[in-house]
């Protein structure tokens, strides 16, 4: 994984762990990779992967079943699409619609668009 300066590396890897589980790669009460695991394939501190998946316990998208692993939480998946979509809505879609309007794109061009994508 590449990782950007924009954000720090935690909330990166938890971001992907979302991405993952909104793209069905992991359903609810599903293990996940191990921290360590985690931690490998992504070629960062295991201190770091903790830290990611602390912040995903914390906003209820994993949960830990001492001794066997993090899981999935049940309905993880439409709480993260709930919480994207507020984020979308409040934070990338009014700079969308600035630069809509600074090149003079109307909905049409973006239906069109949409339409053959």
């Amino acid at each position: 994984m590449i990782f950007n300066n924009d954000k720090p590396i935690y909330l990166q890897m938890a971001d992907r762990l979302s991405d993952e589980i909104l793209a069905g790669t992991y359903h609810d009460d599903e293990r996940i990779p191990s921290v360590r695991e985690y931690a490998v394939l992504l070629q960062v501190n295991t201190n770091t992967a903790v830290k990611a998946y602390e912040e995903l316990a914390r906003n209820e998208i994993i949960y830990n079943r001492r001794g066997l692993g993090y899981f999935v939480t049940k309905g993880a998946k439409q709480r993260i699409l709930k919480v994207r979509k507020r984020e979308f809505m409040e934070q990338q879609l009014p700079e969308l619609f600035r630069n809509m309007k600074l090149l003079d794109i109307d909905i049409k061009d973006v239906n069109e668009a949409w339409n053959n994508f």
